[in-house]
């Protein structure tokens, strides 16, 4: 499979994807937790059935040292007891947040306030853009139909 358009080849495209590489870059070098952003990072993209994003942060969490286990249970993170209580917080707010358009009302205020018992406001600004920004990389490459297999951890940075 090819992708439809080499995003990176296209001058606007790779003007576009630096605007967002440093948006994501905010997010990375904040103070919320590195494993909740790759958790938050999976779930959005198996939402978004984006497989090369899906791919990629799996193998970027496995190579910072997640878990097959709770890597494997992220889909299924409500019935799974491997997950913190703000980790379940955060793959709440990035369920509601990447299904907007399925939810009359967007995000509850019951997730909302479930996030902001566990993360401090800095790190719930970060986890909304990372959210927003996770949801972006997902449509561009969904769109473009990249293809997913092929990720090595470190490849874009």
């Amino acid at each position: 499979m090819d992708a439809r358009l080499n995003y990176f080849g296209s001058a606007l495209g790779a003007k576009l994807m630096k605007h967002i590489n440093s948006a994501n870059k905010v997010v990375v070098d904040s103070t919320l937790p590195h494993a909740t952003q790759e958790l938050v990072k999976i779930r959005a993209s198996q939402i978004n059935g984006c497989g090369f994003c899906t791919d990629m942060h799996t193998k970027d969490a496995t190579h910072a040292g997640e878990t097959a286990q709770r890597l494997n249970l992220v889909a299924a993170w409500r019935e799974a007891t491997v997950f913190t209580d703000a980790e379940r917080a955060a793959l709440e707010l990035a369920e509601q947040g990447s299904r907007i358009a399925d939810a009359a009302g967007g995000v509850t205020d019951e997730a909302w306030a479930n996030a902001a018992k566990h993360f401090d406001e800095d790190q719930l600004a970060a986890l909304v853009g990372l959210i927003s920004v996770i949801n972006a990389y997902n449509r561009i490459n969904v769109i473009t139909q990249q293809p997913a297999g092929n990720y090595r951890p470190g490849q874009f940075g």
